[in-house]
């Protein structure tokens, strides 16, 4: 009987793989004119609102870039974990987590604004890192699967941050969203524009510094080592447990340090509530896995994702409905996702032997 099977390329062609991620953006392009055509929308139209929503005002780019900033934290969290081929599923726990230290800070440290904005900096990478503790020990010692432990955590992570916009922290003056009392001191604006601020820089400077980490030092092919045969890197002398701890402890800082830069560093989101950031913690996973371990790549997926969830809030405004946009969001994720796998894998034949079992 013959059939197939898909199998990972080890030696990845990069103009092939270029070529399959193409053709699966353009297919997903295609796939969502036919979703518009098919409910009596111009695609061309729709496709012109929305570069001219991004690109024909200030406000478009600095909207993206906004967005951009938060999923990319997320999505470098999620991506140096794929390194250990471990799937960290609580980014968005560890985000809320650090604003959730973020905040208690801000609101209650009397200092100078930039003591504030450091200790609310450390507060949030450190309760990031402790959010994983529990699952990275897990995994490394017991063999206890991350998805779960991760996952269960962001459930943990959105009570704590509703028991602080409800009770000790709570705003008074708050009606229509509870929400903790707003901090006083945010980071330092971008010259020249009118919302972004430095936490922009944040996410490229990590995600430069993790390129270099993987690309020349040692540190960085042994967290490749581990990832593709541990029991390899245990052979040659890495300590695979602790290496993995410490590593998995680093993707919740990074995590826990994107909640307290979004608190600090975006207009209007100096507050804390049981919503915050709710949004993040998947578009980071669903950039880190189109990026398939390309920081640099991740940080170019991380503002196309960014795009397009922009566009779609436009596109409201315009009077395109919600579940079309949700629809279209759908069909291009899963093309360019297609893309990704037939870049990666391929198929090949496979040969089952079926012989025929002997009657006892």
């Amino acid at each position: 009987m013959k059939a197939f099977r898909l199998e990972r390329q080890l030696d990845l062609d990069p103009r092939r793989a270029a070529l399959y991620r193409i053709l699966g953006a353009l297919c997903a392009l295609l796939l969502s004119a036919l979703v518009l055509v098919a409910t009596g929308r111009n695609p061309v139209w729709i496709l012109g609102q929305a570069i001219d929503a991004i690109f024909s005002r200030q406000r478009g780019v600095e909207g993206v870039a906004l967005r951009a900033t938060p999923i990319l934290m997320t999505a470098l969290a999620v991506a140096l974990c794929l390194r250990l081929r471990i799937w960290n599923i609580g980014a968005g726990g560890q985000f809320l987590a650090g604003a959730f230290a973020a905040v208690g800070v801000g609101i209650n440290l009397n200092a100078p604004g930039w003591v504030v904005l450091f200790a609310m900096a450390a507060a949030g990478t450190l309760a990031g890192a402790a959010w994983i503790l529990v699952p990275a020990l897990a995994r490394a010692y017991w063999g206890v699967n991350e998805i779960i432990t991760t996952l269960l955590l962001n459930f943990v992570a959105v009570q704590l941050a509703a028991w602080a916009a409800l009770g000790f922290w709570r705003d008074e003056e708050a009606f229509a969203i509870q929400s903790t009392k707003s901090i006083e001191d945010t980071l330092p604006g971008i010259p020249g524009t009118e919302s972004l601020s430095i936490a922009l820089f944040f996410p490229l400077v990590i995600a430069g510094v993790l390129w270099w980490v993987f690309r020349s030092t040692r540190s960085g092919y042994e967290i490749d080592m581990i990832g593709g045969i541990s029991k390899a890197a245990a052979f040659a002398g890495i300590n695979v447990p602790r290496r993995m701890v410490a590593v998995m402890l680093v993707t919740g800082a990074i995590a826990g340090l994107g909640g307290m830069i979004q608190l600090a560093g975006s207009p209007g989101a100096q507050q804390l509530n049981a919503g915050f950031g709710a949004q993040y913690g998947l578009s980071g996973f669903i950039v880190a896995t189109i990026a398939a371990g390309s920081f640099l790549g991740l940080v170019v997926a991380g503002f196309l994702i960014a795009a397009m969830f922009f566009a779609g809030l436009i596109l409201q405004t315009r009077g395109l409905s919600v579940y079309i946009i949700l629809a279209l969001y759908g069909v291009i994720l899963i093309g360019v996702a297609v893309g990704e796998i037939a870049a990666r894998y391929r198929l090949v034949r496979a040969d089952l032997d079926t012989a025929p079992s002997e009657s006892p």
